[in-house]
């Protein structure tokens, strides 16, 4: 793909040439922006100036190449650049300045999708831990049955914990119900303010864990050590309008980027998503399962 602008003032010349090596890509994945220019001898250029991009996010920006004939010299410089944000994206118009003249390369339309869902890909459940015999036992006997006795501890001691918050969380929400607890979370969540603090990653994993929990206690669908395309699936099958579902979709993965690709929503993506998950529970909530 290739844009290219050409101008010609007073016998000098400038032509900028824009082009990416792929015009779809799939959400997180990296694509070539390429910025060619040739001008005339005897013009002073400031060289794009690219600190952001937009809807884009910038990986690597490689040295600026250059060569010069008789008559004019040539810039090339390679971008490495890559987008969270679905939809169809434009690259620019960048400027190049000559002269103190700015001369602007065509924009350069991308667009960037999700992974299609597969409804009849099966689910991956985690699988159980296997066994290893060690060869060495014979030799560490007791130590082997030291580790064992301070390991049988350790696992009561949570059981323990974990049984004594069971009963608390149980004594806790059978005072609300799943619509009444998701929605006293969310005020609650919003209330911590924990974007404005610089805590998104948390953020999202609360909001994440609220619609998870509602979704466990209303529809009684297991999400809790399920992925969240896992989740979507599942979700895939109940009476919800294509949009209302896609919107959905949509704030799950957020979720996933923010923890696994480390993408830094705005906070205007943090208030959207956060809408969605209650419109979500909303919605949800007059379903019966």
């Amino acid at each position: 793909m290739l844009l290219c602008t050409r101008s010609t003032f007073a016998q000098s010349t400038v032509t900028i040439n824009a082009s990416v090596d792929k015009k779809e890509i799939l959400i997180g994945e990296q694509i070539q922006l390429t910025l060619d220019a040739k001008v005339s001898l005897g013009l002073h250029v400031s060289w794009f100036h690219i600190d952001s991009i937009p809807h884009f996010e910038i990986v690597e920006k490689r040295e600026i190449d250059s060569s010069i004939t008789e008559t004019e010299k040539s810039y090339h410089q390679i971008i490495i650049i890559t987008s969270f944000d679905s939809g169809m994206q434009r690259i620019g118009p960048l400027p190049l300045a000559v002269d103190g003249k700015d001369f602007f390369a065509d924009s350069i339309p991308i667009n960037v999708t999700f992974k299609p869902l597969d409804p009849k890909q099966d689910y991956h459940d985690i699988k159980d831990i296997l066994d290893v015999r060690n060869p060495f036992a014979k030799y560490i006997v007791w130590s082997v049955a030291a580790v064992t006795l301070v390991a049988v501890f350790i696992v009561i001691y949570f059981m323990t914990r974990k049984k004594t918050e069971k009963v608390e969380q149980r004594k806790e929400v059978s005072r609300l119900t799943p619509f009444e607890e998701a929605i006293k979370s969310l005020e609650e969540l919003k209330k911590q303010q924990f974007t404005k603090n610089g805590q998104v990653k948390s953020y999202y994993i609360r909001l994440n864990d609220i619609l998870r929990l509602f979704v466990l206690r209303k529809l009684q669908i297991a999400t809790m050590v399920k992925t969240n395309e896992e989740l979507i699936l599942q979700l895939k099958d109940l009476n919800i309008s294509r949009e209302q579902f896609s919107q959905m979709v949509q704030a799950l993965r957020m979720s996933d980027f923010v923890k696994f690709a480390k993408y830094q929503p705005g906070e205007n993506e943090n208030e959207q998503n956060f809408d969605i998950i209650k419109s979500s529970v909303e919605l949800l909530n007059t379903i019966e399962k």
